[in-house]
């Protein structure tokens, strides 16, 4: 049996942090699909196509890993069309934990044959997030060290990261 996993988020920006999770879910499961999903409470830096586009070059480097853009759909219901029997999320702290603890129980609920694996985050990057991230480029701060080539590149050609 193929151990396919779904690796679910907004991604605004992909960072170091979800390039390492990525890495790791790839050594457990034959085939990791990272969905580019939309947080509609969320304002993003780079819609869809251009998160998918800086995904597959970041992670173009591990050849059971594949990105795919899912709008407007349970990520459930995304999981069991792709033919994933796992979702992956990546923990940082405590209230990562309980936050998709939660999220974990009601897909179980929903679709009683997925499993959530957590994976703890890297210590180089377990204090980072997309939103801080991006409140620190609100105000011109360097975060290039916490993205991967391609999303720092994208950045800059949008004029919102220094050469840093």
């Amino acid at each position: 049996m193929t151990r396919i996993a779904l690796f679910p988020g907004s991604f605004d920006p992909f960072t170091m942090g979800h390039l390492n999770t990525v890495e790791r879910a790839s050594v457990l499961f034959d085939q990791v699909i990272i969905g580019v999903f939309t947080n509609t409470t969320k304002k993003s830096l780079f819609n869809a196509v251009e998160k998918e586009k800086m995904i597959v070059e970041a992670t173009k480097h591990l050849g059971n890993v594949q990105v795919i853009q899912q709008e407007r759909k349970l990520t459930v219901e995304a999981a069991q069309e792709l033919g994933a029997s796992f979702l992956i999320r990546g923990i940082r702290n405590t209230q990562d934990y309980e936050y998709e603890k939660n999220i974990a129980l009601m897909n179980r609920h929903l679709q009683g044959d997925i499993d959530t694996v957590f994976l703890l985050a890297d210590e180089r990057y377990g204090h980072i997030s997309s939103s801080i991230l991006k409140e620190i480029l609100a105000f011109d701060g360097d975060i290039s060290d916490y993205l991967p080539d391609a999303v720092n590149q994208a950045l800059k050609n949008r004029g919102l990261q220094n050469e840093g």
